[in-house]
This record gives structure tokens, sequence and C-alpha cells, in this order.
């Protein structure tokens, strides 16, 4: 796995208690996970609209 960098976020409270409500349902390990997916899911939708044919970046997974 690629070496992690700390970054800071600022989230509204629903937002925090949504992703601890994942977390202690065991859908995600921690926060962070659950944040790392959101936002590859994010990119794919926004950087990848359209088939391209080209090689994909290692931090997005298909």
């Amino acid at each position: 796995m690629a070496k992690m960098k700390i970054i800071s976020v600022q989230l509204p409270q629903n937002l925090i208690h949504g992703l601890d409500s994942l977390v202690k349902r065991g859908i995600y390990p921690n926060r962070s996970e659950a944040i790392r997916v959101a936002i590859r899911e994010l990119l794919k939708k926004e950087l990848y609209k359209e088939e391209i044919q080209e090689e994909i970046p290692e931090y997005v997974v298909r």
C-alpha cells in the first residue's frame, strides 16, 4: 500500500455520525477507510465519466 499522508477535513456533525454508524455496524473498520472509499468513488465518477482507454492511476480502484 502507498504511504499515507494526513490531511485535515472539517465535516458537519451529521456526516461524522453517519461515518461512525458505518464503522459501528462493521461496514468499515474506521472513519478513514470509509472516507477513502467515498473519495475513490467520487474520483471514478468525476474523472472517468467516459470509459478511457488509457491506464487508470493506481489510486483509483475499479
